[in-house]
């Protein structure tokens, strides 16, 4: 997972920084990345209840492999231009709807049953920890190194993906013969929409990484305005990630309350706060003035404003993580076996909505800018959870003590 995002990390900063692209040119990255990944992730998690798990894993990670030294062979001879960033991410795409259905699959059979509460949050861990240490050694990377060596460095993460699959002997449970695709695609969705739960919560998934993680694609943008460059980039991301994996212990401790629904709801809110606030930073004249600070044998300048955008950056991620954390919980435990694929495969397409509300944010920054579209996005978010929070008792009465029951 480290090597998706340090290359997302490294593609927004070629268009911006390297090819002097504008924040519509980011918004079509994120379209090119979101609608191919979209539009087969049903496909791919009727896939995923059909074959290996364990060999269509293997084949995303060869045709990853293959498309990111492309990109970075391009980089490197300083022949790229914005459409090969922009076509490469596409045909990216087009594997990842296949890359997460499968994943979310194939998981669950590494892991016995009782302890799939405690696996995801510590899967979570894992990936926490990744967005924390990944950014700063990809700002690293973009600074001495330019961004074909972070793309280089993609290339063996996919590779080391590719190694370890080979190594695992697990394969999936028996294959359930079935009518067509179609059929099992729209199986899937009438399970879905059979379940409150499941509507509400993946719906709640989607709003919230369309809505609320604007600020993901238009943060080189952020990191320009704040007077940094790729190194300050790296670490605005990487408070994100400290933020995040303190609220993986976080939410490991009140997963088991009564009013877990609540405290998720209140997180969501707390996040959208954070993230008004944090779009706004630059803005507050108030926070003017610096701070060196000595690391080593070399002294650092940073802004007033950088380490309160940093301060915001690190609550969003921690409160944010709560909800991704019961929800994702929620719909693993309750899913049956047969289902996981497809459902899982609806399910993760939320992560192409980030790239996707990247769009939206883009096209509204080129009216106004950065801060206005994340300030929208994140507004529009709070109202739909106070909305669910209000009218759905379904979702704010979950309790930490039985999350497998419907």
């Amino acid at each position: 997972m480290g090597a998706i995002q340090i290359v997302t990390m490294a593609q927004g900063w070629l268009i911006v920084d390297k090819l002097g692209g504008s924040t519509v040119d980011v918004g079509i990255l994120g379209g090119a990345t979101a609608v191919p990944a979209i539009l087969i992730s049903l496909f791919g998690g009727v896939l995923a209840d059909r074959v290996d798990r364990r060999k269509l894993i293997m084949a995303v990670s060869a045709a990853s492999t293959a498309l990111l030294m492309l990109l970075a062979i391009l980089d490197a001879t300083n022949v790229v231009q914005i459409w090969h960033v922009v076509a490469i991410a596409a045909a990216q795409g087009l594997v990842m709807g296949f890359d997460g259905p499968v994943r979310s699959s194939y998981f669950p059979l590494l892991i016995e049953r009782k302890h799939m509460t405690s696996a995801i949050v510590l899967g979570t861990v894992m990936w926490q920890f990744s967005r924390l240490v990944t950014p700063i050694i990809g700002g690293i990377l973009i600074t001495y190194g330019g961004t074909q060596s972070v793309f280089f460095v993609g290339v063996a993460g996919w590779v080391s993906m590719l190694l370890v699959m080979i190594s695992l002997k697990v394969s999936s449970p028996p294959v359930v013969k079935s009518r067509n695709v179609v059929g099992d695609i729209v199986e899937g969705i009438r399970f879905i929409l059979s379940r409150r739960d499941f509507v509400l919560l993946i719906g709640l998934t989607y709003s919230t990484h369309f809505f609320g993680m604007q600020y993901l694609q238009l943060m080189p943008f952020f990191a320009k305005r704040l007077g940094r460059e790729a190194d300050g980039f790296g670490i605005m991301l990487s408070a994100l990630g400290m933020g995040a994996l303190a609220g993986t212990f976080l939410v490991g401790r009140v997963r088991g309350s009564s009013r877990v629904g609540y405290i998720m709801i209140g997180g969501s809110l707390t996040f959208t706060a954070a993230v008004i606030l944090f779009a706004f930073v630059p803005s507050l004249s108030v926070l003017g003035g610096t701070l060196n600070l000595a690391v080593g044998f070399t002294s650092i300048t940073i802004t007033h404003a950088f380490l309160i955008a940093l301060v915001f950056l690190f609550v969003g991620g921690l409160s944010n993580t709560i909800f991704f954390v019961v929800a994702m919980t929620v719909l693993q435990l309750r899913v049956p076996e047969r289902m996981r694929g497809r459902v899982m495969g609806i399910y993760t397409i939320t992560f192409s909505f980030i790239p996707l509300g990247g769009v939206m944010g883009g096209v509204i920054a080129s009216f106004y800018d950065e801060r206005i579209a994340v300030a929208i996005g994140a507004a529009i978010l709070a109202s739909i959870f106070v909305f669910i929070g209000i009218t759905q008792p379904i979702i704010r009465n979950l309790n930490g003590e039985n999350l497998d029951e419907a």
